[in-house]
């Protein structure tokens, strides 16, 4: 399925113009995290229906906050308002290919904000909302984070992973992974707020 990005890629393509996102004296993981997240144009968010099941669908990525928190336009009267409201706990994963790869844990809120959903429309929500930014069947979701977790197979880290791979094949190995190095890292949201 072709799943078209605002970047003009589309799911399965990779973006080979994105520069390496490495940790420098200065950068946080938390903007590591958030810089990695920005990436994403669209994202799967888990909601809890009844009882135990989760229910997942693909949201467009309205914004994501310097503190990480994301943003989604939806309808007020769908399934995943009505789930939110019943149990905020959610996780958002955003993943492009093996190359890059995003969760978050959090809590979920509808917001009904009128300013704030013309701080964020874009003319390809009208397909959704035909009366535009004032429709009033539109509503944002907040996600708040509590807990994030990333996989980076970007700029450098591409080629450590393909080195691995290519010597796994040959030598009849797994790949050598270090789960606490450069390409995989965790980060504390909750103090972001």
């Amino acid at each position: 399925m072709y799943l078209p990005t605002a970047a003009g890629t589309s799911y399965g393509e990779t973006n080979l113009n994105r520069e390496q996102t490495s940790m420098s004296d200065t950068e946080t993981e938390t903007e590591r995290f958030r810089d990695l997240l920005r990436d994403f144009d669209t994202a799967v968010l888990l909601t809890h229906a009844k009882e135990e099941d989760l229910t997942v669908r693909p949201m467009v990525v309205a914004k994501v906050d310097d503190n990480c928190d994301l943003w989604f336009i939806t309808s007020i009267d769908s399934a995943k308002v009505r789930e939110i409201r019943d149990d905020g706990r959610v996780q958002v994963v955003c993943q492009e290919g093996w190359e890059s790869c995003v969760s978050i844990a959090g809590r979920a809120s509808v917001v009904d904000d009128r300013a704030k959903i013309h701080e964020l429309w874009k003319k390809s929500y009208q397909v959704w909302f035909p009366k535009g930014a004032d429709d009033p069947d539109a509503v944002l979701i907040r996600v708040r984070g509590d807990h994030g977790e990333y996989w980076d197979n970007t700029g450098t880290n591409r080629l450590v992973y393909a080195y691995q791979a290519v010597k796994a094949v040959i030598t009849g190995t797994k790949p050598e992974y270090n789960e606490s190095g450069d390409q995989h890292g965790e980060v504390d949201l909750s103090g972001h707020r």
